[in-house]
C-alpha cells in the first residue's frame, strides 16, 4: 500500500517548489505535526472525540497509513500538507485535508485534491465522497469551488454535524 510507494511523485509545483508525493511511516509524526497545526483553530469548536479522530494519534495515523493511499505535500524537505483516500467499490472517500496555514493560498491543497482524485479516478471510481464539520467553512468553499456539493446526509460525529460532499468523477 502506501509504505511501498513513498518515493512515488504525483506532482511538482515549480512555482513553489512544492511536491506531491505518497506517505510512507517515515511520515506519520510529520502528518500528525501537520494536522494538529492546521486544526488547532478549530479545536474549541470540536467535542473532544472528534478533535483526537481528526488529527489522530500515533496509533491511529499508522492505522491510515495502512488502510489509505495518503499523499503529503512537501516543501524542503518539509511535510507542509496531507490528504487521504480509500477505495470502497466504485466509490472513492477523503479523510484528513490539511495545510499548514503558512501554506494556505499557494496551491497546495488543490495540488493535494488533484493528486488524491487522479488516483482514485484510476481505480475506476466513480464518485468521491467527503465529511466535513461546519465550523470549517472555509473547507466548505474549497471543496465546492472543486466541484462537490453536499449530499443531503448528515451524521452524528462525536456529537458533532458531519456534512458528506459527493463528487461525481
Amino acid at each position: 500500500m502506501a509504505a511501498e510507494e513513498g518515493a512515488t511523485i504525483v506532482a511538482k509545483m515549480d512555482s513553489c517548489g512544492i511536491e506531491i508525493r505518497m506517505a510512507d511511516a517515515s511520515d506519520a509524526a510529520a502528518i500528525l505535526s501537520c494536522l494538529a497545526v492546521a486544526f488547532a483553530p478549530y479545536r474549541a469548536q470540536y467535542t473532544p472525540a472528534a478533535y483526537e479522530d481528526t488529527v489522530l494519534t500515533p496509533e491511529t495515523v499508522e492505522l491510515r497509513l495502512g488502510q489509505m493511499h495518503v499523499f503529503v505535500a512537501m516543501a524542503a524537505d518539509k511535510v507542509v500538507g496531507t490528504v487521504a483516500g480509500a477505495k470502497a467499490g466504485e466509490e472513492g472517500h477523503l479523510r484528513g485535508m490539511a495545510v499548514l496555514p503558512e501554506w494556505h493560498g499557494r496551491g497546495v491543497a488543490e495540488s493535494l485534491l488533484r493528486g488524491i482524485e487522479s488516483w482514485l479516478g484510476s481505480q475506476e471510481c466513480a464518485r468521491i465522497t467527503l465529511d466535513t464539520t461546519l465550523p470549517l467553512k472555509s473547507a466548505m468553499k474549497f471543496y465546492e469551488k472543486n466541484g462537490y456539493r453536499r449530499s443531503g446526509k448528515v451524521s452524528d460525529f462525536f456529537g458533532m454535524p458531519l456534512v458528506e460532499y459527493v463528487k461525481e468523477l
